[in-house]
């Protein structure tokens, strides 16, 4: 029997189908960094791809610049100190300036991501906003439309003139962007008033090998469910079982990459009874079969 050679993966840096990226030159940066206004705050490259198959790029020294990575759509990885990291919908991560890193969109459910490369004398404190002392940590926000507009309007304005009012005008509205990120709990108490959704996700986290109804969940918080319902959603962008079948099939990940668990022990292990319905699932969120992902993540 004549054996399949499976071809390694293209690695691609940028070219996507609608992708935007703007990347600016020395002489512009030179007169950002002397201009008193936005020296503190400024972007050095941005830009948006969209459903980027094969995009990899690994910078072993690290970048000059951090770099703010959301991803709106599919999924993505994130190497960096020594951990893999996931990027699915409505999630952001910020990578810090001069470490090693490795990031790549999913085989077979690629990633779209907005992005920006920032610098300034501010940037080490937003960043370190952003971590709070975990720098391998994922955050998640609600998708707001609002966001992407203001975005578009970026890049629209870098498009059309660099003079130095309208760089002025483009990094305000840049801090004001990332702010809707990292400040999001701070301005959006109602969401986050009493925590009961990060204690509800971190509860699922410990429990996948169950069963839940939305009413379960939550009572385990003490709220209604049409409360509780509303608030998961308003947090993630998602109901809370689509959630917590996105917590499980990312587990399952782990198992077919790491373990050589069988794919009914793995149907097992969380709490599937049925596999055909877990294969389904599977595929469906990340594109592919169980099977298949086991076969392309060999060890």
């Amino acid at each position: 029997m004549e054996q399949k050679i499976i071809e390694p993966r293209k690695k691609i840096k940028e070219g996507f189908i609608g992708q935007k990226r703007i990347v600016l030159p020395p002489n512009i940066r030179k007169k950002i960094v002397n201009n008193p206004i936005v020296k503190t705050f400024y972007l050095t490259a941005i830009g948006h791809y969209p459903k980027a198959a094969n995009h990899d790029i690994e910078r072993k020294s690290g970048s000059k610049d951090y770099i703010f990575i959301y991803c709106t759509e599919g999924f993505g990885y994130i190497n960096i100190l020594g951990k893999k990291l996931l990027l699915s919908p409505n999630s952001y991560y910020i990578i810090p300036k001069n470490v090693s890193h490795r990031y790549q969109s999913h085989e077979t459910s690629p990633w779209t991501i907005f992005w920006a490369h920032f610098s300034g004398d501010i940037a080490e404190s937003i960043f370190n906003r952003f971590a709070e002392g975990n720098l391998t940590q994922v955050q998640e926000v609600p998708f707001v439309e609002s966001r992407i507009k203001q975005f578009n309007l970026i890049y629209t304005l870098l498009e059309q003139s660099v003079d130095e009012k309208d760089m002025e005008i483009i990094n305000i509205k840049l801090l004001n962007f990332m702010s809707s990120f990292i400040y999001y709990k701070e301005v959006n108490p109602d969401v986050y008033n009493t925590n009961s959704i990060s204690k509800s996700i971190l509860y699922m986290k410990k429990n996948l090998k169950e069963k839940f109804t939305v009413e379960d969940l939550a009572v385990q918080q003490n709220l209604s469910a049409s409360h509780y319902l509303r608030s998961f959603k308003q947090k993630t962008g998602s109901s809370p079982i689509n959630y917590f079948n996105q917590l499980k099939i990312q587990e399952s990940c782990q198992y077919l990459y790491f373990s050589d668990m069988s794919i009914k022990e793995i149907c097992a292990e969380l709490g599937f009874s049925d596999q055909y319905y877990f294969s389904r699932l599977f595929k469906l969120i990340t594109g592919t079969s169980p099977s298949r992902y086991k076969k392309l993540h060999k060890r």
